[in-house]
């Protein structure tokens, strides 16, 4: 009988966490309006892999890219394209590639993270550990960062093809609809 109860008990549990976990996602967005931006002092649009890479794999999910910018390896200009980017109507989340290493005019974490009302600092642990596979040791020189600003994720990768497929394809199309539900949410209730 004490069997029957438990086992009772843990389908009801089991119910109870699934209820829960689908609640918790029903605010995710099924398809997500993105602003790519690129930040390059050397490539231009016409020659651009890595935003090619992330245009190729949030397409290729059914999400749609809203606008696609170059701006080149400056503080006030990468902070002033996201901050417009992130005003638009038609943008639900910012990828950025480009500016996040070590040289002196890789700025875009320090141009962007003042936007941030929220961090995610799990972003940046995650690329990191998915590409030491790729990269090794190499990645205590790349600066991914992510956060919410003014209710829109933004998530700032590497300026290489293979990061921003990473990035991309293996943990913003995973996590970015439900961010960015979730950071919404107070705006539905406007």
């Amino acid at each position: 009988m004490g069997e029957t109860d438990n086992g009772a008990e843990a389908g009801e549990q089991d119910d109870h966490d699934h209820a829960t976990h689908d609640d918790h996602h029903r605010h995710d967005a099924a398809e997500l309006g993105v602003a790519v931006l690129t930040v390059s002092s050397s490539r231009s649009l016409d020659d651009d892999p890595a935003g090619d890479a992330i245009e190729s794999v949030l397409e290729g999910t059914g999400h749609e890219v809203t606008i696609r910018e170059l701006v080149t390896d400056e503080y006030d200009g990468v902070q002033d394209a996201v901050d417009r980017f992130v005003e638009r109507e038609d943008t639900d989340c910012v990828v950025t590639t480009g500016g996040t290493g070590v040289t002196p005019d890789d700025v875009t974490a320090e141009a962007v993270e003042p936007l941030f009302d929220k961090r995610l600092p799990g972003f940046g642990e995650l690329f990191r550990t998915l590409s030491y596979e790729e990269i090794g040791t190499k990645v205590v020189g790349t600066r991914a960062v992510a956060g919410v600003a003014d209710g829109v994720p933004v998530f700032c990768l590497p300026g290489s093809e293979n990061a921003a497929r990473l990035g991309t394809g293996d943990i913003i199309i995973e996590e970015a609809p439900h961010l960015a539900g979730l950071a919404g949410r107070g705006e539905d209730a406007e």
